[in-house]
């Protein structure tokens, strides 16, 4: 129970590494708090979760709605007495319109980081005025090894997780006075429904080919990271940025063509 009576509040937590993490957080003895515009499927796993002996109540966020993300922060306070972790999991881009850089319309891509940015800056700034009056706590920023390798598209969305990633440093170093920890966790290519949906297999098997590991992480992978940050376990670990990736980006950029070929003529 590295988590017990922890209150976590996990943004866009009802699918993919969100929900993954919400489990595995209530599964550590944590009071989650699921952040979602859906309430009716966030309930439902609530209350599938209570019914398995977890703690799991639903606050409502809505990512084109700014000030959900301060209301959020207030309801889970309201609901659980306090707000111990906060977990930014929430990002979105738009795959068919945010291409590379000479594609993407600036409108998209001025859309995009706005919405990503805002949504960790928004909650993380209403969270630690929480946590510094209660003596601390834990932000966990989900952000993704698009925002560390550059990539061939999608240029919103990693300019988005590069700032990002920025914004946990400073975070990191701004309220450490508050005794707030501020980390982020990378994910690579993860098995998800939006990964299924807007990925081709032939892209997958392309992109798989430059991972060491040699497959696609899990949601649940991620998310013990996420337990890792959110426990006391990391109470001397701040400003860190990492990646869960099976190693994407450690190699040559010929790893892919080169991997499992006899180098010795």
């Amino acid at each position: 129970m590295r988590l017990k009576d922890k209150v976590i509040l996990v943004t866009a937590s009802t699918r993919g590494i969100g929900l993954a993490i919400a489990k595995a957080c209530a599964k550590e003895g944590g009071v989650v708090c699921m952040a979602a515009r859906d309430l009716i499927r966030a309930q439902e796993i609530a209350d599938q979760l209570c019914s398995e002996g977890c703690r799991v109540h639903c606050v409502y966020n809505d990512a084109t709605k700014p000030e959900t993300f301060i209301s959020m922060v207030e309801e889970t306070v309201e609901k659980a007495g306090r707000i111990d972790v906060l977990v930014n999991n929430f990002g979105t881009s738009n795959p068919g319109k945010d291409l590379d850089f000479a594609h993407t319309d600036p409108e998209i891509f001025m859309s995009t980081v706005q919405l990503n940015l805002r949504s960790v800056y928004m909650a993380s700034q209403a969270a630690a005025r929480h946590m510094a009056s209660q003596g601390g706590g834990s932000i966990v920023n989900i952000s993704s090894v698009g925002g560390a390798v550059p990539d061939i598209s999608q240029i919103a969305y990693g300019t988005s997780k590069a700032a990002i990633n920025y914004l946990t440093r400073l975070i990191a170093v701004h309220e450490a006075k508050n005794k707030i920890r501020c980390n982020a966790v990378l994910p690579g290519m993860t098995a998800t429904e939006a990964v299924e949906k807007h990925l081709s297999g032939d892209f997958r098997a392309l992109f798989l080919r430059h991972i060491p590991l040699g497959r696609i992480g899990l949601p649940e992978e991620i998310a013990q990271a996420v337990v890792y940050f959110a426990s006391d376990e990391s109470a001397y670990t701040t400003g860190q940025i990492l990646s869960v990736s099976g190693g994407f980006g450690l190699g040559t950029p010929l790893y892919g063509e080169l991997s499992g070929k006899d180098m010795r003529r």
